[in-house]
Order: structure tokens, then sequence, then C-alpha cells
């Protein structure tokens, strides 16, 4: 016993013994090597980049508070007069940017062993990840600090260095995104969970949109002109379209075509390219139907009327044409009309366990009747609490459509067969067979009216009311009035 309890005690000594000396030193290289030494180790790290993605619970109200197109019971801060200072916003965070900028700078160094394919994919999805980063700071702020590696704490001159322009972080995320585009190996994912390479094409078409309507609306000159970035939206836009690989779905499902996107489990992959998932198996639930069916969890969030007015009637024309549409009663205005609107809000025939019921006004919960579903599913216990089991796309093949229409529309290149490509489909999915063929050149009064009083050409005018209404709550509408310079 006392040998035994001597061999104890020395080794006891040794380990106290190395553990100040080498420990701490070993324990970095081997995680360090762990990570970069091989392709499991990169692929393992790189899920903690999506992270940066919204989560299963704040995915689908990301607009509560700000867009025109709704009411709801508490307005952001951001647009209450008083309300809002320099020290009021809160994403001034440059966590998620280290993160990415960790895994770049790991994978060119020594301990990166893999090879250079593997290499060049995780750098392709790390720079998705940080063009992401950088698209929110530019709508967000505009001018930022761009940083390409992971500061140092000797680098207090980076740190405390002045904003770059918006020439350098548009050229830099459009550089990203080309680099991820050309490298990613995934082109598509089970559950569109996973960033693929036509992710990276369609948030470019994004970017340079936002972008490029951003500098003509607001008169911005630079580097590049809003025609550039026009042209680079298109043709980002382009590739996914020509991949064959996306379409429109138009299964109508037990819900609608359009509904089906936001209501189930396993996202529709022909469609949706990038989602957050949510996972009964796996417990990972969200809170739509909470959000959206509560009077105090939620804010209340409901249609406005100016906005169901803008829905077309199914040959096409304007809802507004007729004389005396807005004295319409509640139970006929969704009749003969496009059909998303009863796939966004609780119509007269909408059932909820199988029943039949109507808009819910009272208790706050959608305070003009106009109630939203689309991303609920149909049954009470959904309704209190965290679980949803539907997941909510993040990015889909309808946007990009979207944002080709609208890039080569400014651009002044948009044919017929463009538009029956990109609106008209989107516009025949929804039961509407009139205009979907050939590009509109009437301006609609009421939108010019209502929403657009500087917009004098009728195809950038329809497209602005279909994006509003295909992306209803997809968190683009702020986004797209303050690029319009319509937010007034």
């Amino acid at each position: 016993m006392r040998k035994i309890s001597y061999i104890i005690t020395l080794l006891c000594a040794a380990v106290a013994i190395s553990s100040c000396d080498l420990t701490e030193k070993m324990q970095v290289d081997a995680d360090k090597a762990m990570i970069f030494g091989s392709a499991s180790g990169l692929e393992t790290y790189s899920y903690s980049l999506y992270d940066a993605l919204p989560g299963v619970t704040s995915a689908y109200y990301k607009e509560s508070g700000l867009a025109d197109y709704v009411s709801y019971r508490m307005p952001d801060d951001f647009i209450v007069d008083g309300a809002y200072t320099a020290e009021t916003k809160t994403s001034w965070s440059w966590t998620t940017l280290r993160n990415v900028n960790y895994f770049l700078d790991g994978l060119k160094s020594v301990e990166c062993t893999v090879d250079e394919k593997t290499k060049a994919h995780y750098e392709g999805l790390a720079r998705w990840f940080r063009a992401y980063f950088y698209y929110d700071k530019l709508k967000t702020y505009g001018a930022v600090p761009w940083y390409d590696h992971a500061l140092q704490n000797y680098e207090a001159d980076q740190m405390y260095k002045d904003c770059d322009s918006r020439d350098v972080i548009i050229e830099n995320i459009i550089a990203d995104l080309n680099f991820a585009y050309e490298n990613i190996e995934t082109t598509s994912s089970v559950g569109a969970s996973l960033v693929s390479k036509y992710a990276a094409a369609a948030l470019k078409s994004r970017a340079c949109l936002f972008e490029a309507s951003f500098r003509k609306y607001h008169g911005l000159t630079g580097a590049y002109s809003a025609d550039d970035l026009y042209a680079e939206a298109a043709d980002a836009a382009e590739k996914v379209i020509n991949s064959k690989l996306f379409s429109l779905n138009t299964d109508e499902g037990n819900v609608g075509a359009y509904r089906e996107l936001f209501n189930r489990e396993e996202p529709l992959t022909n469609e949706v390219i990038l989602a957050v998932c949510c996972s009964s198996s796996a417990g990972i639930y969200g809170s739509q139907n909470w959000h959206f069916n509560s009077a105090s969890y939620g804010n209340g969030n409901c249609l406005a009327r100016s906005f169901v007015h803008t829905f077309l009637k199914k040959n096409g024309k304007p809802f507004t044409e007729t004389a005396g549409y807005d004295l319409t009663l509640f139970k006929d205005e969704f009749t003969d009309r496009d059909e998303r609107l009863e796939q966004i809000v609780r119509s007269p025939g909408y059932k909820k366990d199988g029943k039949n019921t109507v808009a819910d006004i009272t208790n706050l919960v959608a305070m003009t009747g106009y109630h939203i579903i689309k991303f609920t599913l149909d049954a009470a216990q959904y309704d209190n609490g965290n679980k949803n089991i539907n997941s909510t796309p993040l990015i889909r093949y309808a946007e990009v459509l979207l944002n080709y229409a609208e890039a080569q529309a400014e651009l002044g290149l948009l044919t017929d067969a463009d538009w029956a490509k990109t609106i008209g489909a989107l516009r025949k999915r929804a039961g509407i067979t009139g205009g979907v063929t050939t590009c509109p050149t009437t301006v609609d009064p009421y939108m010019q009216n209502t929403f657009y009083p500087d917009v004098t050409d009728a195809r950038i005018m329809e497209i602005r009311r279909e994006r509003a209404i295909e992306l209803f709550f997809e968190g683009f509408r702020f986004d797209d009035l303050r690029r319009w310079k319509a937010g007034k």
C-alpha cells in the first residue's frame, strides 16, 4: 500500500509540474490541429458559422414594428420621434466576424493540411458568412470598418481605424460571394439547411440590388455606378435561374402552393435555397403560432387595409379600379382575388382544428381584422409556447426571380420573356390569369398615390407591388423602402 501511495504521489507531482509548463500551449496547438488538420475538423467548426443566421424563434418577425404594410401594437424605436439615439442600436457587434475570420486565418495556417479543393470549399463557406455579416452592416450603417483577418490585441491601430467607404464594403462583398460561388462544392442540401453555391449567387443578387437602388435613389456616386451594381445583381440571379435546379412550388398541398412553403417541417427544396429548420425529432421548435396568435406575446401584427387593396383580381386587373372598392365587406374581399391573400391572412373560409373561423379581432391579436397565418400551423396545440415544427425559408427562388426582374427593369432591359418567367410565373402560381406574359404599360394610380408617387414606369411599379406581396413579412420591406427612398 505504501508503494502504491508513493507512486501516486509522484504521478500527481509530475502532472502538477507539467501542467504549469506545458498544458496550456499543448492544448491550444491540439485544438488548432483538430480543427484545421482534417476535413472533419473543418466541417465541425464550420457549423458554428451558422449561428450568424436568424434562429427558429426569430426568423419570421424581423419586420415587426417597422413595416408600413402592417399594423402593430408597438413600433420599433427607430421610427419613433425622439426615441432613437446613437446609444440605442445594439447591432454594433463584431463577434460573428471574428469567428469567421479566425476560421479563414486558420485555413491559411501551417496547421491546415487538407487538400486544396477541400480548403477552397470551406474558405468559400466562410466568405459567404463574412459577406452576409457585412451586407447587414452595409444596410444598417453604410460605411463601416472592413477587416479581413481576426484582430490581435496588439492591433490597436486597426481596432480604432476609420470606417471604410461603401465602395470598399460592396467590393469585398462581391469578391467574397464570387469566390463562394466558384468554390463551394454544395449545390443543394438536404432540407436546405446548408449554404450552397447558389445561396452565394442569390445573396449576391440581393446585396447588389440593395446597393444599386440605394445609390440610384439617394444620388450616391462612387467607384460602382448604380447600373454597374444592377448588372451584377441580374448576372448573379441569372446564374441561379440557369442552373435549372430550382423552380416555384406549384403543388397545392393542403394549404396552397404559396403557404405550403412556410407550413412544412421539411422545406420544399425545389424553391427554398436556404432555411432555418425546426425539427420535432431533435426537439427544435419555433414560436410562430404563439407570436401571431397571442394577445400578449407577439406584437399584434396584422395587415393594413391599404396593402390588402394592392392584391390584384384574378384577371390581373387592380382591385381598386372597381368603383366602391373601399366599401367591400370583409367576407367579400377574398372573392376572385390573388390567392396569396387568403394564404397570408385568415379568410372567411379559414379552418383551424378543422373548424371554420374568422379573423380574430379581439384581445388586440389582429386589430385591423387581417390576421396573419402565413407562418403558422392550423391547430391550437401550437399556440402557446415554442411548439411549432414548421421551418422558415431564408432565401427562396421567388426572391431571385424578383431580384432579376427589378435589376433588368432598372437597366431598361426587361423583356416580355423576362416578365413571363419572373413576375408572370409568380402571379400564375397565385391563380392570376391576366397580364402574365407581357410587361405592363399603364401605371396603377392607386399604387402611385398610396405608396410610390415618384414611380412613372409601369414595370417598376408592378415589380414593387409583386415584391411586397410575394415576400410579405420575410424581412425585406423596411430595407426596400429605404433603398427606394420611399420610406416617408
